[in-house]
């Protein structure tokens, strides 16, 4: 690194590397992470003073190891320095500078004296891509441990129940519009005739087995009458549609065959058959319903507010 960079490039290089570590793993919103964690500019100075030290005493131990060479062996290291990288593509230019290898020929200069069955060992040294990545390692643990340790960075799981909370939020929004998600505390009464004839449609290729045609009753409760066994606001009778009746003896659950707008709808027109009085009507079943203002109309299915599938039962 040394030979290719001065130390005026290598110095501010690695600060600038390590500041922008610093910026991208610490969230300091718009103001600058030193000025945010004022400790982040000690450190940042720290480091800028640990790097100039080392070249400082790199430098030094270069002059001393130079003071004691021979001049035999200054001009050896002088030569092998100089030694040309091989003509060939540029990728391999490349790879003898990132592994500083020697060539064939300067071997003998790197052996030491360690031999074992013919083997002999190098005295090279370690490859400037592994010294690279080591610093790497090394600046990334000091990023690492001031955002996680000392300014208190979300972990995994702080990370992971922030964005399921961000998600909750989304799909609350999302069910206050969606209007097949409706539930029995949301729903309101319409009263549009398109919404009434839709649920009259609906009654009428579901219900009428048991309610006959008119709402008068057959297996099921009249519908026409003030008495309710469950209920009789658009809350209960959207409530009994979608959770079905009394166990063993009710309605069954509609919920999934009927999605909640069209029961809002069918709900809407079976109140709308109070007071009719058709013939032959059954015998009135559980308590008297008296309304409230609880019950207020809705112009629109679609302006309906939404929630997520609610309980549907027996209109009764």
């Amino acid at each position: 690194m040394k030979k290719y960079f001065p130390v005026y490039v290598r110095v501010p290089l690695l600060f600038g590397l390590f500041y922008g570590a610093i910026e991208f793993f610490v969230d300091s919103g718009d103001k600058p992470a030193f000025i945010e964690y004022p400790s982040l500019g000690i450190l940042l100075m720290l480091f800028l003073f640990v790097i100039i030290a080392l070249e400082i005493v790199g430098n030094a131990a270069t002059q001393i190891v130079d003071r004691l060479m021979s001049p035999e062996e200054r001009e050896e290291k002088e030569r092998l320095e100089n030694l040309p990288v091989t003509e060939a593509a540029w990728y391999k230019k490349l790879m003898t500078r990132l592994t500083k290898s020697k060539p064939m020929e300067a071997e003998q200069e790197l052996e030491l004296n360690h031999e074992y069955d013919g083997i002999k060992e190098l005295d090279n040294d370690l490859p400037p891509w592994w010294v690279y990545l080591f610093y790497g390692t090394i600046i990334f643990g000091v990023v690492y441990l001031g955002k996680y340790h000392l300014f208190g960075g979300d972990n995994q799981d702080a990370e992971f129940k922030k964005e399921m909370a961000s998600a909750q939020l989304q799909i609350e929004e999302y069910k206050k519009t969606a209007p097949d998600l409706l539930t029995a505390e949301q729903v309101t009464l319409l009263t549009e005739p398109a919404d009434l004839a839709a649920g009259k449609t609906i009654f009428d290729n579901n219900c009428v087995a048991c309610h006959r045609a008119d709402g008068g009753g057959g297996i099921g409760p009249n519908l026409t009458d003030e008495y309710w066994i469950l209920g009789g606001d658009i809350k209960s009778v959207f409530n009994t549609i979608m959770e079905g009746g009394r166990d063993g003896k009710g309605m069954v659950s509609w919920k999934q065959q009927i999605k909640p707008s069209d029961i809002q709808k069918v709900a809407s027109y079976i109140l709308s058959l109070q007071g009719t009085n058709p013939a032959d009507a059954k015998a009135a079943e559980g308590d008297k319903y008296e309304a409230v203002e609880a019950d207020a109309p809705q112009t629109s299915a679609e302006e309906a507010p939404a929630a997520e599938t609610a309980p549907e039962e027996s209109t009764k």
